[in-house]
């Protein structure tokens, strides 16, 4: 079924009618309190009210710019005949938030289906684009089910320095390292400092927020190409005003999430974000979002779909180039998503009511270094492996396109920190005991261990290797790593060690032995030796005792399901009904 193939919603039917329709008390309270701010009948009566779900605040740089932009979503809510609310969200402030933004994905999400829930709304615009708002206001607003559409915020423009195009998080840790190592000046890496974010928008490297509006395009959930946009391009101001057009029409049309994102607009999603050189967090971010439109998709249905997609985005950090400005001139999403042909499946709706494959019918690739075509690719594979073996028996992630090629069949002797601080204790010696074989292990940094899962899992290069001009080692940890991070890391083991995972088991000199191509991760130990290390382990003491956090603890789920709360779900229990209005 088609958008137009569903009979379209009468004015009697919109949800918000429920508030304002009546001839009762209650509704006189509402007609007279919206009054109150300067509207009248000619704003609720028979018109679509639209909730413009907003992430911006004074501490998230990457939407600095959405408070204009909500603006424009209005202009075109009003344009098309609804009545536009703008109503806030958290902001998910990346750079700000700790211990880290993944301890609040889900209470954001949460707040997005009950904002959405609780208000006379019929139809949603989505304003995001920093790592975890995609996620959390996509994860919301499906589990609602009303009619919405993404507007992604955009990336920012590209670094510069010296000349030198600077891209986000990669080059702060290349340059990172160089300074640890002694080899650039302080005065050159306050110049990278000053130089590295230009303008507002998210990362314009392909890190996680490219990657997650990247993914809400695949699935469908955005205009044609609105990943793409840069942020302060005066096509974003249009994009966004033509989304406040668009979304009005989706509520007469009754165009619900349930109908956008299938299994085959999942498969897109994955076979898309593969494509882009995705960051390592799309595992757990898609996984959640599927799940709540109660798709069944997981670890393997990606791994297999990474063996088969190529890397065809030259974009930092699996690119050595060029970012996301330079993928916007090339072409952008669309022409990626043409350049994947019979790879996707071109017959799924998209929020403008047409199929995918009307959507990129046109698209064109003006630069085929950016946008590879399948017979040139930037790296054979996507770009995530899943990693299993007895050191992660539901599973671990790597991102081989972006790690040095020698370590993808690599054994090694396990060096293992408890906790960050015991990591900066190795990684800022310069002395300290180490070879390029060690397997630097973090632990107790996962889901309930961080607490939040934090991208702590791009651990830096000890000092004691920088200073003999090691660049790179295998890295292993039950934590994240920022998008914009590379090097060859192994994250999200699963279980994590905080609840006893085979990770928690692990000694310093114990030969860990990691094979890509073989998707596999293990530890040389019999499964006798790992009993008798289960026997004498010791559960460690809980991270909170009240409020939010403990209930975290008390319902997140591990990595490998997407990390979200097990009450969440769309199979925990019935629907939960709209809100009685007395």
């Amino acid at each position: 079924m088609t958008a137009s193939d569903k009979p379209r919603k009468r004015p009697e039917d919109l949800r918000s009618a429920r508030w304002f329709a009546p001839d009762d008390v209650r509704s006189m309270g509402h007609r007279s309190r919206a009054m109150q701010m300067g509207l009248t009948a000619d704003d609720w009566d028979g018109k679509p009210v639209i909730a413009i779900l907003n992430t911006w605040s004074d501490m998230s740089p990457c939407h600095h710019h959405l408070r204009d932009r909500a603006e424009w979503v209005k202009r075109g809510v009003l344009q098309a005949g609804g009545t536009p609310i703008e109503l806030p969200v958290p902001d998910f402030a990346e750079q700000f938030l700790k211990p880290t933004s993944m301890l609040y994905r889900n209470l954001g999400a949460m707040e997005v289906e009950e904002t959405l829930r609780s208000h006379p709304c019929d139809g949603a615009v989505l304003m995001g684009g920093c790592d975890k708002s995609t996620p959390a206001l996509v994860m919301g607003a499906v589990s609602m089910g009303l009619p919405f559409i993404f507007m992604p915020a955009g990336a920012m423009l590209r670094g510069n320095y010296a000349g030198q195009k600077l891209g986000s998080g990669t080059d702060v840790w290349k340059y990172w390292d160089e300074r640890r190592a002694g080899t650039i000046t302080e005065e050159q890496w306050l110049g990278v400092e000053g130089g590295i974010a230009r303008s507002y928008g998210t990362c314009m490297t392909m890190g996680t927020a490219s990657t997650m509006m990247s993914i809400a395009e695949a699935f469908g959930l955005t205009l044609p190409g609105a990943s793409s946009i840069p942020a302060p391009d005066s096509a974003h101001k249009r994009m966004a005003a033509a989304s406040g057009r668009r979304i009005v029409d989706m509520v007469w049309e009754d165009l619900t999430p349930d109908r956008i994102i299938t299994e085959a607009a999942t498969r897109n999603a994955t076979t898309v974000a593969m494509a882009t050189g995705c960051s390592t967090n799309a595992v757990i971010h898609l996984i959640a979002m599927a799940r709540r439109a109660g798709i069944d998709w997981g670890l393997d249905e990606m791994d297999a779909i990474g063996r088969e997609t190529p890397v065809l985005a030259n974009i930092r950090p699996s690119g050595k180039e060029y970012l996301m400005e330079d993928f916007f001139y090339a072409g952008g999403l669309p022409a990626l998503m043409k350049e994947l042909g019979e790879k996707l499946h071109a017959g799924v709706v998209t929020v403008n009511g047409k199929t995918l494959g009307e959507n990129i019918a046109s698209a064109q690739n003006y630069n085929d270094d950016v946008i590879r075509p399948l017979s040139n690719p930037v790296y054979h594979e996507g770009s995530l492996a899943v990693l299993r073996g007895n050191l992660a028996p539901d599973g671990a992630v790597i991102k081989p396109a972006a790690m040095d090629p020698k370590f993808q069949v690599h054994s090694g002797p396990a060096l293992v920190a408890d906790s960050y601080a015991d990591l900066k204790a190795i990684i800022n010696d310069e002395n300290y005991p180490i070879t390029p074989d060690t397997v630097l292990i973090l632990r107790n940094a996962g889901p309930q261990g961080g607490p939040g899962m934090p991208e702590w899992g791009m651990i830096p290069m000890p000092k004691a290797l920088l200073k003999h001009g090691h660049r790179d080692m295998v890295r292993l940890s039950d934590a994240r790593m920022s998008g914009t991070s590379y090097g060859a890391c192994i994250l999200h083991v699963a279980p994590e060690a905080y609840v006893g995972g085979p990770l928690a088991l692990i000694e310093t000199g114990d030969i860990i032995e990691l094979d890509v191509p073989n998707r596999a991760l293990n530890v040389r130990l019999t499964d006798a030796d790992l009993a008798d290390r289960r026997a004498a382990w010791t559960p460690p003491a809980p991270r909170y005792e009240r409020g939010y956090g403990w209930m975290y603890t008390k319902h997140i789920e591990q990595a490998d399901k997407g990390c979200d709360f097990d009450f969440l779900r769309t199979e925990f229990g019935a629907p939960v009904p709209e809100p009685e209005i007395n």
